[in-house]
C-alpha cells in the first residue's frame, strides 16, 4: 500500500479502513492469547494475575483476555489515579471491572508522589510521569506478592518499539499478551472482544497528567506509525524503500531513531562477562528447561 504525504497527515478515526497487512483474525488471535495467558500463568504455579487498569484500551483488553483465561475471580485490577488524573479514566476502568466481574482495588498514588516531589519542586512533567509509572508498578508487585498473582503487562508492540513507556514502570511485567500487537491491532481485537466502545474509541493516553495524549506527545498518529513499523520491522525495509512507498524522510528518520535509541528498554540488563557461563549470554535455558 502506497502512503503519500496526504495520508500521513489524515486525522485518525476508528471508522477508517484497517491497513490491510495489519488486519487480524480477531477470534483466532483472541484464542491464542487466552491460551497464552492460561499456560504461562499456570506453568509456573500461579492461578491469578494482577494488572494496572487505567481505563485505556490496552489494559481493558488485557483484563478481558485474562478474565476469560483464568476466570474473573482470578484477575485483580488495581486502579491507581493521581490527583490530576482525568476522572473519566477512573470511571472507564470501573466500567470494565463491573462488566467483567473481576476483583478490584483502588489506590490513590497522590500522597506518595507529592511527598517525594516536595523535595524536587522544579521537576518537569515527564520526570513526574515516570515516577508515577514506577510508583504504580511497585504497587502492582506488592499486590502480586500479597495475592500470589503474576503481574501481567499491557504494553503493545508500537509502544515497545518506540520506547514509549517507563522502564521498570508500565513496561515491567512477568508476561505480556499484547506485546506483539501493534496499537491499531489492539483496537481491532478490543472491539471484537467486547471492550466498551467508548474506551476503544477515545484518544489514547497514559493519563500521567491532565490533558496528556499519546499521539500529541509522539507527534504522529498511531495509524501512521504502525504502517511504517510494519515495513521497517516486520519486513526490514531500508530508508530508501520506505521513502519510495511515500513516507516522508523526516518521519522515517524520527521513528528509526526512536526504535534504535530505546533498545535498552527492551532487553535485560547487560552483564559484564567474566566466566564461561554468563547469565543471558551462555546460560539461556527456557525457564521450564528442567521439566
Amino acid at each position: 500500500m502506497n502512503c503519500d504525504e496526504s495520508c500521513m497527515s489524515a486525522p485518525a478515526s476508528l471508522s477508517e479502513p484497517v491497513f490491510p497487512p495489519l488486519a487480524i483474525h480477531p477470534e483466532l488471535v483472541k484464542r491464542i492469547l487466552v491460551g497464552f495467558i492460561r499456560n504461562e500463568v499456570r506453568k509456573v504455579g500461579f492461578e491469578r494475575v494482577v494488572l494496572g487498569l487505567s481505563g485505556g484500551v490496552d489494559s481493558s483488553l488485557v483484563a478481558t483476555l485474562a478474565s476469560e483465561a483464568l476466570g474473573p475471580r482470578n484477575v485483580l485490577a488495581v486502579v491507581m489515579p493521581y490527583r490530576t488524573s482525568d476522572p473519566k479514566s477512573r470511571n472507564d476502568a470501573l466500567q470494565v471491572v463491573q462488566q467483567l466481574g473481576i476483583e478490584q482495588l483502588e489506590i490513590d498514588i497522590s500522597p506518595q508522589i507529592d511527598a517525594y516531589f516536595e523535595r524536587f519542586p522544579a521537576a518537569d512533567q515527564k520526570r513526574r510521569g515516570n515516577k508515577m509509572a514506577r510508583e504504580r508498578m511497585t504497587i502492582l508487585y506488592d499486590q502480586s506478592f500479597a495475592s500470589r498473582g503474576l503481574v501481567i503487562g499491557t504494553s503493545n508492540k508500537t509502544e515497545l518499539l518506540l520506547g514509549y513507556g517507563t522502564i521498570y514502570g508500565d513496561m515491567a511485567s512477568a508476561i505480556n499478551p499484547i506485546g506483539d500487537l501493534y496499537k491499531t491491532q489492539v483496537w481491532q481485537l478490543a472491539d471484537a472482544a467486547g471492550v466498551p466502545t467508548a474506551i476503544v474509541q477515545k484518544a489514547p493516553s497514559a493519563d500521567l497528567w491532565a490533558g496528556q495524549s499519546d499521539e500529541t506527545e509522539l507527534g504522529f498518529q498511531y495509524r501512521m506509525i504502525d504502517q511504517l513499523l510494519y515495513y521497517l520491522v516486520d519486513h526490514r525495509y531500508s530508508i530508501d524503500e520506505l521513502k519510495r512507498l511515500g513516507f516522508a524522510e523526516a518521519f522515517v528518520e524520527d521513528i528509526i531513531r526512536r526504535v534504535r535509541d530505546n533498545q535498552y528498554k527492551r532487553r535485560l540488563p547487560v552483564i559484564a562477562k567474566l566466566s564461561s557461563r554468563t547469565i543471558d549470554r551462555d546460560f539461556r535455558y527456557p525457564r521450564d528447561w528442567g521439566h
